[in-house]
């Protein structure tokens, strides 16, 4: 079984397409499913994987890239090329291992390595690297500029990236661009994707190190899990030689990542996908309708298995999607009483759902009591990152929020005892999944869904279900047997700037 999810597509009126369990049933061993949607009104940097139970560690994943139209022009001179990055932890145990320890009560631990696009360490240190390991080799020419595409594809690990000698001009993040701003290194979260304008400009006496290595850990002991890839200069005179870039240290300075997350900005005079600049939207003068708090605490046992939860609640996934119940008025399938705030009660197993209003904006505080980062991803929408401050939000937290040029984005990174505050508009009508991005928590129950329906919806807000929808659950009885076909094909409907994507799952399973 499998679905296919690519967070940050918008699946504008489409929950349908989305790819997790709460919209569409899972795909069959050798079954076909095409997904079709718009992506007209939005531009950026985005990767497709497999959602299901832990699937994305055995890989799977890819780039999805969005173009503005030829006639809308980007904030930067035409790189001279794009190079695409994905960076991640890895297991050596494969995803169904990894699942079975989860369900045994037991933590993943420290993973085997960090992959750079698929290939371990370039072999920088005789000791901690042995010979024979192939690694990645990114060739540029010198006095170019390069977008580089960078993605936490990996399971649970916050990385830091940077490139020997070089500096990363960030462009753009999750379908925004943002103000440009020049960092030697910068922290990427599971599940977050940037663009970065790199410049060929040194003197190529040898080769450089491109390094993704663990953030927030203890790096002595982590050291053998740093990825290491070369960045090659055609005219190169040696092999990349040397210690590796110094990491960020945070001993003395616990607020470095923070601080340089609220430092992306959006670029309000950069127009994005249509002829219309991204920053005319007025978030901050906007009236919020609906608070949510959302909790996050370490991992509890719930009837004698280990569970995640936000506000108590640890989601478990429904037999018959959400939004398949709902068109066919099956009863029972959820309960619309997600609470607004962390209650007094003892942790439960539940499907509950936030009751969202159509056309509100709401504002969403992830307070995150756990040990980890978290990152958490909200499908179907970009939400403004206006605040993020180490402790406990309060209603005078309010006070200090960004309500001028906060970067909107789908994925948010929230540090241990800290909050993250996001302000959303809902305007995308569909029943839409909020989760923790890193792939433990996820499994265990960390996630919930936005239920956004027009009271007075005359099918000109969502579309209606696809004539390839797939039944299971209680509704099971309506799938017909579907003719098998070897055929895998991108199409595109010109006419409404439509994807169509056909996503074949033949001679194997990924159970």
């Amino acid at each position: 079984m499998c679905l296919w999810d690519r967070p940050g597509i918008q699946m504008r009126r489409d929950s349908w397409q989305d790819g997790v369990l709460g919209t569409n049933c899972p795909i069959p061993p050798k079954w076909n499913w095409t997904y079709d949607f718009q992506v007209k009104d939005q531009i950026g940097s985005y990767f497709y994987f497999p959602s299901l139970n832990f699937q994305r560690a055995a890989g799977g994943f890819g780039s999805f890239v969005i173009n503005n139209r030829d006639i809308i022009a980007i904030p930067f001179p035409q790189p001279d090329g794009d190079i695409e990055i994905f960076i991640g932890d890895w297991y050596t145990k494969n995803h169904t291992a990894l699942r079975k320890a989860l369900d045994a009560g037991k933590e993943l631990g420290m993973p085997d390595g960090v992959l750079i696009n698929g290939k371990g360490p370039y072999r920088y240190n005789t000791t901690l690297v042995p010979d024979g390991i192939e690694h990645e080799t990114i060739n540029v020419d010198p006095g170019k500029t390069y977008r580089l595409r960078v993605h936490n594809v990996g399971v649970s690990t916050s990385l830091n990236f940077r490139i020997q000698s070089h500096n990363l001009l960030l462009a753009e993040t999750e379908g925004r661009y943002t103000m440009q701003q020049n960092y030697t290194d910068f922290d990427i979260h599971v599940g977050q994707s940037y663009s970065f304008l790199l410049s060929t400009d040194q003197n190529a006496s040898s080769d450089y190190y491109i390094v993704a290595s663990a953030r927030f850990v203890n790096e002595t002991i982590w050291q053998r899990v740093t990825g290491v890839a070369v960045l090659h200069y055609s005219n190169s005179k040696g092999s990349a030689t040397g210690p590796l870039p110094d990491s960020p240290n945070d001993i003395y300075d616990k607020s470095r990542s923070m601080n340089q997350a609220l430092s992306i900005r959006q670029n309000g005079s950069a127009s994005g996908a249509r002829p219309n600049p991204q920053g005319s939207f007025r978030y901050g003068s906007i009236n919020i309708t609906d608070t949510y708090v959302l909790k996050s605490v370490p991992p509890v046992t719930i009837n004698g298995t280990q569970r995640a939860t936000l506000n108590g609640i640890s989601f478990v996934n429904p037999k018959t999607p959400l939004r398949l119940a709902d068109k066919h008025n099956v009863k029972g399938v959820y309960k619309l009483d997600f609470p607004t705030r962390p209650l007094n009660r003892a942790p439960r197993k539940d499907i509950s759902v936030i009751n969202a209003t159509y056309k509100g904006f709401i504002e969403v505080i992830f307070q995150n009591n756990d040990t980890v980062v978290q990152n958490f991803h909200i499908d179907g929408y970009s939400a403004f990152v206006v605040g993020m401050e180490y402790g406990d939000w309060t209603e005078d937290s309010r006070g200090r929020y960004n309500k001028w040029d906060a970067i909107s984005r789908c994925n948010v990174q929230v540090f241990p005892e800290a909050w993250t505050a996001v302000l959303i508009s809902l305007d995308n009508v569909g029943i839409w999944n909020i989760r923790s991005e890193n792939l433990d928590r996820w499994y265990l129950g960390q996630e919930t869904y936005l239920r956004i329906i027009n009271p007075e919806e005359n099918g000109e807000t969502e579309f209606a279900a696809p004539d390839n929808v797939l039944y299971c659950g209680a509704l099971s009885n309506l799938q017909k047997e579907q003719k098998h076909s070897s055929a895998m094909s991108i199409a595109r409907k010109s006419s409404q700037l439509f994807l169509t994507l056909l996503i074949a799952i033949f001679a194997f399973s990924l159970s």
